[in-house]
């Protein structure tokens, strides 16, 4: 059994998903592409029948949510008609749903959501948090379905264009905190958001970072957020081999564990992965060590808790400082100008 300590977001509660709110740990969303183009496994699971097996294995690791996609919005993608959409996830979202999933449409259309709910989804996720259809705010009002808003600068043809930021964690939670506002004007219900900062969209790689780092910023909007940092570029590009060549998608796996532990521990409401088990298992490890960070020091009978010896302390302050800073040639976060690479090739 996993120890739980309560964390005021994360812990918030999400309309329509009531068995998954206030669970004391961060949850796992599985991905499923129904798509020939996504950058990392595009077309593996683009027939029904393999989509559904795949959703049926996430669920088998561990998987809490599956959210289901039938349009690729890395880099550069072009938009699929709304129909061919439709007939991609549609009979996917029926058949795991009738299974019993939790299932999440991954769409920007309202008319694409609306369908995807009567089919069974109960979470829509939006990367353009509403802003790519106008009808999107009133169609979530009226499903009633939990609302993923992601922070957005615009399609994926023009996105890279757009990554200017005076101070990055500032600049996505005000934006995100407009949306918010404008989703409110539209009927949505504060109940029914969840936050994503959108790692990789109009975000060049060392922007990516003190988002993560900085996820309390968020946590300030009073809403659970959601990380989906899987195989994505600035992960690629953390990992390039001696030459400079980034790492391959699947060769992120780990490193994405790495962060679903940390934004774990951060107070993350869930993680959104390409694959389940280290993550599932990662989530895990971070409710036990927040668990046992959360009272004293277990010792032996009669001992007094113990604090960190002043060595330590010193020495967590002293590269905190020297992040800030910008000593040994690392970038500021500050400084949206201090970019290495082109971002975080989405979906």
């Amino acid at each position: 059994m996993v120890p739980t300590v309560r964390h005021p977001t994360r812990d918030a509660r999400v309309l329509g998903l009531p068995e998954l709110s206030g669970v004391g740990r961060t949850l796992v969303m599985g991905v499923v592409n129904v798509t020939p183009d996504s950058f990392s496994d595009g077309g593996e699971w683009f027939e029904p029948s393999a989509a559904v097996a795949h959703g049926l294995e996430l669920l088998g690791e561990g998987a809490d949510i599956l959210d289901v996609g039938g349009e690729s919005t890395r880099p550069g993608s072009v938009r699929v008609p709304q129909d061919q959409e439709l007939a991609r996830v549609l009979p996917v979202i029926e058949q795991l749903a009738a299974r019993g999933a939790v299932v999440s449409v991954d769409t920007t259309r309202a008319a694409v959501a609306e369908r995807a709910v009567a089919a069974g989804a109960r979470v829509v996720n939006d990367v353009s948090g509403g802003l790519a259809d106008p009808e999107m705010g009133r169609a979530v009002a009226e499903s009633g379905a939990a609302y993923v808003a992601m922070h957005w600068r615009g399609h994926a043809d023009v996105m890279d264009d757009r990554q200017e930021y005076d101070d990055v964690v500032a600049d996505v939670r005000d934006e995100l905190a407009s949306r918010m506002a404008a989703l409110h004007d539209d009927g949505v219900r504060p109940e029914q958001l969840i936050l994503d900062p959108g790692l990789g969209f109009a975000k060049a790689g060392v922007l990516n970072w003190p988002l993560l780092a900085h996820l309390d910023a968020l946590h300030q909007l009073g809403r659970p957020v959601l990380v989906g940092a899987s195989r994505k570029r600035f992960l690629g590009h953390l990992l390039a081999d001696p030459a400079g060549h980034p790492a391959p998608p699947r060769a992120r796996d780990d490193a994405t564990a790495a962060i679903s532990a940390l934004s774990a521990v951060a107070g993350a409401w869930c993680v959104r992965v390409h694959t389940v088990r280290a993550s599932a298992d990662a989530v895990k490890v971070a409710a036990a060590w927040a668990a046992a960070s959360d009272g004293s020091r277990v010792g032996s009978p009669g001992t007094a808790p113990h604090s960190a010896p002043e060595a330590l302390t010193s020495t967590v302050a002293l590269t905190t400082e020297s992040w800030t800073a910008g000593e040994q040639g690392m970038p500021t976060w500050q400084d949206s100008g201090a970019r290495t690479d082109d971002g975080g090739r989405p979906r």
